[in-house]
Formats: C-alpha cells, sequence, structure tokens
C-alpha cells in the first residue's frame, strides 16, 4: 500500500507512541488532582505545554489545550468575535478558501449580526498583505487566514499579514493545521495573536489540539463545566493524547529541514510527471506551496471514482478535504480559485510525508495516467470532448 493522504491525517510516529504508552502507565491520574499520582500527570501536562510552546515561539502560558484544530478554530473565533463585539466591533475578514471549520464558524456569527468580507484569492489560491490592510475598517474586530491551503497546499504570507493587523491594532488568528511540523512558525516575529495546530498532522495521536493565544488574548470557554486550561477548557486534559502531540512537534521540527527537502523533491517529481496528462491543471501556487502537496484537475474524470480505482491499485489518495468526503459538492477552495465546476469535480490531491519514497512516487506516476485514461474511456462527455461536441475547458 502506498499511503499519499497525509494531509487528511498521519501515521502515529515511535515518539509520539512511546510517549503515550509511558504516560499511560506511569501517569495516567486526573492532572487536577492534588495526590501524587495526579501530580505526576499535571506534571506531564506542564511539560507538554512547554515543549509546544517552544516549537512555536511562544509562552507555555499562552497554550490551551483542545481536541483537535476544529475546537481551537472555533474557539480561537467566537472569543475574538465576542471581544469585539463588547467593543462594538463586528466585522471579520477571512479568504473564500478557509477550511470549514473557519468557515462554518464564520458563517454562524453571520447569523448573530457579525459582518464577515471574505477576501477573494485569485488563481493561485493567496491573498496578500496589501488586500488585508485594505479591507481593515475601524470596527473590524478580527482577520483570521489560513497558514497554509489543505486542499491546494498553498502557503500564504502570514508575517506580512500579521504586520498589517498589528500595526491596525486588529486581532490576527491563523489556522496552522497543515503548516504545524512542517513549516517553520514564530508566534512573537510573525505578529500572531491566536495559532490553531492539531497533533494528528504531525504524525501525532488524533483527538489533540492547542490553540495559541497572545497573552492579553482573553478566550471564552466552548465548554462549561471545570477549572482546567486555567478555565479557557472545562473537562479532563487527555493527558496522554497531550504528550504524544509534544513528542510527535517536536520530532516534526527537529527535522523539518530535511524532511521538506525530501519531500519537496519528490513532490515536484510528481507534478512534473502529472503535467505531462492531457487536459490536466496543477491548483495552488506551483512554488510556494506545503513540501508534500500536489494537487491536480484532470478533465473528463470524477475525482470519487478516479480514487475508488487508485485504491482498488493499493494507493490512498483524496479529491480534497477529509472534511467534505461524501459531499456531492465541489470544493469551495477549487471555485475560489477559478476553476469551472466540472473541472473541480475531477480532482485529486496527494499528500506525501518523510516516509514516501521515491518508488512510490515512481508507482503513482504510472497508476495515476492509467487511472485517468481508463475513466476517459468510459465517459461518454469525454468522447464528446474528443470528437469537438464539446469544447475542452482545461
Amino acid at each position: 500500500m502506498i499511503y499519499a493522504d497525509n494531509a487528511a491525517t498521519t501515521k502515529m510516529n515511535t515518539a509520539a507512541a512511546d510517549a503515550m504508552r509511558s504516560c499511560m502507565e506511569q501517569a495516567w491520574g486526573n492532572p487536577s488532582s492534588l495526590y501524587g499520582l495526579g501530580q505526576r500527570a499535571a506534571e506531564v501536562l506542564q511539560d507538554a505545554r512547554e515543549r509546544i510552546a517552544a516549537c512555536i515561539g511562544a509562552s507555555c502560558k499562552e497554550i490551551t489545550f483542545t481536541s483537535g484544530g476544529s475546537e481551537a478554530d472555533n474557539q480561537a473565533i467566537r472569543s475574538t468575535a465576542l471581544l469585539g463585539a463588547q467593543r462594538g466591533k463586528r466585522h471579520i475578514i477571512s479568504t473564500a478558501f478557509e477550511h470549514h471549520a473557519v468557515m462554518h464558524t464564520l458563517k454562524r456569527l453571520e447569523g448573530e449580526g457579525f459582518e464577515v468580507e471574505l477576501l477573494p484569492v485569485g488563481g493561485l489560491g493567496t491573498v496578500t498583505a496589501g488586500q488585508v490592510a485594505a479591507a481593515i475598517r475601524e470596527d473590524t474586530a478580527l482577520v483570521t487566514v489560513m497558514y497554509a491551503n489543505n486542499e491546494i497546499g498553498s502557503i500564504l504570507p502570514i508575517p506580512e499579514i500579521g504586520a498589517a493587523c498589528r500595526e491596525r491594532g486588529v486581532l490576527f488568528h491563523t489556522d496552522a493545521v497543515q503548516a504545524a511540523g512542517h513549516l517553520p512558525i514564530d508566534v512573537r516575529a510573525q505578529n500572531i495573536d491566536l495559532l490553531s495546530l492539531s497533533a494528528h498532522k504531525f504524525h501525532g495521536p488524533k483527538g489533540a489540539g492547542a490553540l495559541y493565544a497572545r497573552q492579553g488574548v482573553p478566550l471564552t470557554s466552548l465548554i462549561e463545566g471545570g477549572a482546567q486550561e486555567r478555565g479557557r477548557r472545562a473537562g479532563t486534559e487527555n493527558v496522554p493524547a497531550i504528550a504524544g502531540m509534544a513528542a510527535a512537534l517536536e520530532e516534526a521540527c527537529a527535522h523539518m529541514e530535511e524532511n521538506a527537502a525530501r519531500v519537496s523533491a519528490l513532490r515536484d517529481r510528481l507534478i512534473a510527471g502529472l503535467s505531462q496528462i492531457p487536459h490536466a491543471a496543477l491548483n495552488g501556487d506551483p512554488v510556494n506551496r506545503l513540501p508534500g502537496n500536489v494537487n491536480f484537475c484532470f478533465e473528463g474524470v470524477e475525482g470519487e471514482s478516479l480514487l475508488l480505482l487508485l485504491d482498488s491499485w493499493g494507493i490512498c489518495a483524496s479529491s480534497g478535504s477529509a472534511c467534505t468526503s461524501g459531499s456531492l459538492d465541489p470544493s469551495h477552495v477549487l471555485l475560489a480559485i477559478g476553476r469551472p465546476h466540472e473541472a473541480a469535480h475531477g480532482s485529486l490531491r496527494l499528500s506525501l510525508c518523510g516516509e514516501n519514497t521515491e518508488a512510490d512516487a515512481e508507482a503513482i506516476l504510472k497508476a495515476v495516467p492509467e487511472a485517468v485514461n481508463h475513466l476517459r474511456d468510459l465517459s461518454p462527455l469525454w468522447r464528446d470532448k474528443v470528437s469537438g461536441k464539446r469544447n475542452f475547458i482545461l
């Protein structure tokens, strides 16, 4: 089997598994308890908080543990929206191709009287700091722009956007779920006020995430109950998963440069090879993109059929965000960068990690063109295009 869907989830690494096992065997108490076993768990929790903070240039007091990136996004956006409303500010700026955890939260806020402005992202899938600065108003409560897109891999100019927001005194949140562990992050240098990350995107366990909130930015708890996480998130902390997350992030950051170089080489090899397929188009910035992201549209092919065929040949891939799997609607990300509905339905996302090999790349380069040709041969729509009855769009 060739696993090429690391943007959906990653295989947990040995460091994370070992940290979790040790915690479950030796520090399994409730970290809020005062006796020794509970305090051992509290020490593991504090250690993980310090290590995760160090990986992104933050203070340990600025880290709140969550169940993952979606919860962190929700808490960051709802907290800052409430803060803005208290000051008479109800304008929020974002982009047209954010993850659904952001998009759906913003939609809910619109129903609560907030005005949401989604900036266009252009054909390469990015926005500029100038676009953001031009959109900021006196009543802007928050700017939320993802660090790197989860579907097409485009990396956004986060330091520049952060500087523009800081200059205007507007809070800036970034969904860094796809970036953490894969791209260098320094929340201080990049003027980031709030940042979301999720462990299972960098070889940690599912069900663990973190929200960085700059000191002085108050968070509103989404979950009522106990006083855990300094009153920011009720519920007994998942100490083993948090320990695994810290170990995984440290491991990813320690080997980030070498992994990025090797994975980027495989990525570029796939892009070059798949670009040779007629009527295919790369989605996202060809250069400024995540190291492991390859995303193509193939005209005349249904993405779901392509995925099932590749799966039967032992290749795991996706057509976009795992959060929209099963939806009949085309990707909002692909529509945002200008792909027609027909082309957006024929997308393929391959996302690599440090465990992928040159042999994997060769097998993918052999399988994908064969699969595309096979599906096109079965398509009456494709025959109409070849015969000239319909026009090609890619």
